[in-house]
């Protein structure tokens, strides 16, 4: 979604009429009060529920762009209009601010907005040390921001500290040593093309819609594909399928294909947005550790599920806080080992294979194979003769409280950042995959379904219940023969694929329902979770099949290894396979 920057207050055709009297009769009383009466306490306009949040997302939305601005500002970006795009920012901000009364917003504002009009003029050059006081109010005003949210939403909060001690130090960045623009010369050719581009962008025409519409929309979405598809199944048209008929639930095969693909696009935002946050982070970061780093993006129009970009921000951040806390070096370090005193980490997204595919690279000192084995061998995690392959050397690192940091820093360093990685990106059915060289960096590859709402998975029965499992998680699908299944003692049922044994989950007897009367007969699925493998095994598959994924209620909810349900193309439900769940016993299995 694209930006604008408003020259009105934000949605001020919306206003109520009524609130428009009560403002007029409150503006009539103050100009026939006596002189020296104090004004109205309240301003009517101040008190519109839809002002307040017009008011909280417009200022957010300059917020993002101020801080996008300052960051590009510090990389070389210092030209005219960049320098203008922050003034306009603050100066909207200042100008809803005391449209609706809120007076710190309004007075820090103004001298932030001092500061750059001296810049702008050309009295003073954008140094560090005024970017970091500008950075400092946005952070302020951003704080503030919450805590009018809360009053909004009638929850009662700590304020937010006084202003006196920011504008001292925004007043001190205004008034320190003058001199020369503001960096025109220096721009770099690439900073300047980056900034003209974005100017150059046509605003897109927006309208806002409450989420619970949304969300209400996305649901009867599905609930029309799953209409078409029981009508396309009904045992009651099966002999009356006339070539009319025929070409009528093609079409609306066709025109519900297409309502639900458009429903889907409605959730759909670009990871731009998430990832220019991420430019501070690492600004940040850098700083905090004596380092020096530059985030460097792409694929940030690339499109993903809403819900799905809000859970992966945390994984984002720890991953990021990793790559320039343990895989960046310092600048005496690089530069002994031929590389540029700043580092590098990169930020992409990429479609692959019907999945959005985040990578996160830095070209630091890469993983250390042996420091992982030998603090993995002293946790106990791998036992001293046990051979691992690098990927599976590369997964220990996803281990609760695992770190092979020599000390804890304010960053990192008590391993409590990459169990959480997986964690949430797994719940999100992804997977994060490693490479690695030394002395060249890592590369981290975050692989996750465009969206939470619908998912491809294969139909199988079992015990003559049908059950959907996720292909995402899905390694491969064998024939169960005779002589590959063994039963261990202390482990359990184990099969014998490709020279491993792997934990066997009967998924008939997980649910309690019958077995086959062959125990050895069926399909086993071998599937993946946490970055250990185990079978499942079935009766027979049915195929696969794009489902629309239905939750099962509070009822269900305790029911461990299902995810939820899905209504099939005959009306019934098929329970979803939740492959995580099911793993647990299997991984306490391969790893004793």
């Amino acid at each position: 979604m694209k930006k604008r920057t408003p020259t009105h207050p934000p949605e001020a055709e919306a206003i109520r009429p009524e609130t428009v009297v009560e403002a007029g009769e409150a503006l009539r009383r103050l100009a026939e009060a006596p002189a020296g009466t104090e004004p109205p306490a309240l301003n009517a306009l101040a008190q519109d529920p839809q002002m307040i949040q017009d008011f909280l997302l417009e200022a957010r939305e300059h917020l993002s762009n101020i801080e996008a601005r300052l960051l590009e500002i510090e990389q070389g970006a210092s030209g005219a209009e960049t320098i203008n795009s922050t003034f306009r920012s603050f100066h909207t901000i200042k100008g809803l601010a005391g449209f609706l009364d809120f007076p710190v917003i309004q007075e820090v504002s103004h001298e932030v907005e001092t500061l750059l009009d001296r810049v702008r003029s050309g009295e003073l050059k954008m140094t560090p040390e005024r970017v970091d006081a500008v950075l400092a109010a946005s952070d302020y005003l951003a704080v503030w921001l919450g805590s009018i949210e809360e009053g909004a939403c009638g929850r009662a909060g700590l304020p937010p500290p006084a202003p006196e001690a920011l504008i001292d130090r925004v007043r001190a960045a205004s008034s320190a040593g003058a001199g020369g623009a503001p960096g025109l010369e220096g721009e770099t050719p690439a900073a300047a093309a980056q900034t003209a581009a974005k100017s150059s962008r046509a605003p897109a025409a927006l309208i806002r819609v409450d989420t619970a519409k949304l969300e209400y929309l996305v649901d009867m979405a599905g609930e029309l594909v799953i209409a078409q598809s029981m009508l396309r199944h009904n045992p009651g048209l099966e002999g009356a399928k006339t070539p009319r008929l025929q070409r009528d639930l093609t079409q609306l095969a066709r025109v519900t294909a297409e309502v639900q693909k458009t429903a889907m696009a409605l959730r759909m935002v670009p990871v731009g947005q998430l990832f220019r946050r991420m430019t501070r982070l690492v600004r940040d970061l850098a700083r905090k550790s004596g380092k020096r780093a530059e985030l460097e993006l792409s694929g940030e129009d690339v499109e993903l599920d809403r819900s799905i970009v809000e859970e992966i921000a945390d994984p984002l951040v720890h991953m990021l806080r990793n790559s320039v806390d343990h895989g960046l070096e310092g600048p005496e370090e690089r530069l002994a080992a031929g590389k540029p005193p700043v580092g590098r980490v990169w930020l992409g997204a990429k479609h692959q294979a019907g999945q959005i595919v985040i990578g996160i690279r830095d070209d630091g000192r890469g993983l250390s194979r042996g420091k992982i084995l030998d603090k993995a061998r002293m946790r106990g995690l791998v036992g001293a003769d046990q051979q691992l392959s690098d990927a599976e050397v590369w997964q220990l690192i996803f281990h609760p409280g695992f770190s092979t940091a020599e000390k804890v820093t304010g960053v990192s360093g008590r391993g409590v950042g990459m169990d959480v990685v997986r964690r949430h990106v797994e719940r999100l059915r992804g997977r994060v995959e490693i490479e690695t060289s030394p002395g060249e960096g890592t590369v981290f590859h975050v692989k996750v379904p465009l969206t939470l709402a619908i998912i491809d998975g294969l139909v199988v029965h079992a015990a003559g219940e049908r059950y959907i499992v996720p292909i995402y998680g899905v390694r491969e699908i064998l024939k169960s023969e005779p002589g590959m299944m063994f039963t261990v003692e202390g482990k359990g049922e184990m099969a014998l694929v490709r020279d491993r044994l792997l934990p066997v989950v009967r998924l008939a007897q997980r649910f309690g329902a019958a077995p086959a009367a062959d125990a050895g007969a069926g399909l086993l699925i071998v599937g993946e979770s946490e970055g250990l493998q185990f079978c499942l095994q079935v009766d027979s598959l049915a195929g696969k099949q794009e489902v629309v994924i239905k939750s099962l209620g509070e009822t269900f909810s305790r029911v461990r290894g299902i995810a939820g349900g899905a209504i099939l193309g005959d009306g019934r439900v098929g329970l979803i396979i939740d492959l995580a769940a099911l793993g647990p016993g299997a991984r306490r299995l391969a790893r004793e």
